[in-house]
């Protein structure tokens, strides 16, 4: 079985994860950590299967006891907790959102890292890259492009790592073209410029996750759009990132690495 530690593990992801690795005998969870600070410190939780397990309130002192850490964190988190994860020389699977660049930069620089980074881990949502970059590819310059994306009201960050990384996929179709990101729009701002990617962010209610992105030409119009219903998406696919990650060499992948999409 695979030895796993769940980090943010008080949190909406990392208690959905405790609870399907619970129901894997692929897994068994060794240990579960969050930060001293959170009210359930110096506790113990359900860690699924009707088990309790102490919650630590540093991944330093158990990081020899797992094969694999998941961490659904913060961005600074994450960033230590993979410095950790890497020393001892232990795989990690990142789903944070809203880590800087030069913090993701700093992660590919690390020698010998062995992790799985990516802003949303649902295989749907990774598939509809795959999707968004052929589309932007095949249509071209003639359509306009916006990316919509709608969350629960307790999202920090904004627009959230899944949109951004839409827009990353569209621009990488067109590298030769000057991309500019519009982030909302208000007052006279004038007529569109063809290439501006537009994007806006919702917020509220209890919101899973959903994005769309819109290829808008003349006379006609491609959306494309992915709804999560369940966290449970997100969790079967740092699951699945995990047990793919384990039997790799190092290196910092994707979940399109994981999915086997990249070329596809």
């Amino acid at each position: 079985m695979i030895k796993l530690i769940v980090t943010g593990a008080c949190g909406r992801m990392g208690g959905t994860i405790l609870r399907l690795a619970a129901a894997d005998p692929s897994f068994v969870v060794t240990h579960v950590v969050e930060k001293a600070t959170h009210p359930l410190s110096g506790t113990s939780i359900d860690a699924g299967g009707a088990s309790l397990l102490p919650l630590e309130d540093s991944l330093g002192r158990v990081i020899g006891d797992c094969d694999v850490v998941i961490d659904f964190t913060d961005a600074e988190a994450s960033l230590f907790n993979f410095q950790i994860a890497c020393e001892a020389g232990r795989a990690m699977v990142i789903g944070t959102t809203g880590i800087p660049a030069a913090s993701l930069a700093e992660m590919r620089a690390h020698a010998g890292a062995r992790a799985v980074v990516s802003p949303n881990m649902s295989i749907g949502v990774n598939v509809l890259f795959t999707l968004a970059e052929r589309a932007a590819r095949a249509l071209g310059k003639d359509y306009d492009t916006e990316i919509v994306e709608m969350h629960h009201r307790w999202k920090k960050d904004a627009p959230s790592g899944t949109a951004l990384r839409l827009k990353e996929v569209i621009a990488s179709a067109s590298p030769g073209r000057n991309w500019v990101p519009v982030f909302g729009r208000s007052g006279m701002t004038g007529e569109r410029k063809g290439d501006e990617i537009g994007i806006l962010s919702l917020r509220g209610g209890d919101v899973v996750g959903e994005h769309t992105v819109f290829f808008a030409g003349t006379g006609e119009r491609i959306e494309i759009t992915h709804r999560a219903y369940s966290r449970e998406n997100f969790a079967h696919g740092a699951l699945t990132a995990a047990k793919w990650i384990v039997r790799q060499k190092s290196g910092i992948y994707d979940m399109a690495d994981v999915l086997g999409l990249k070329g596809a």
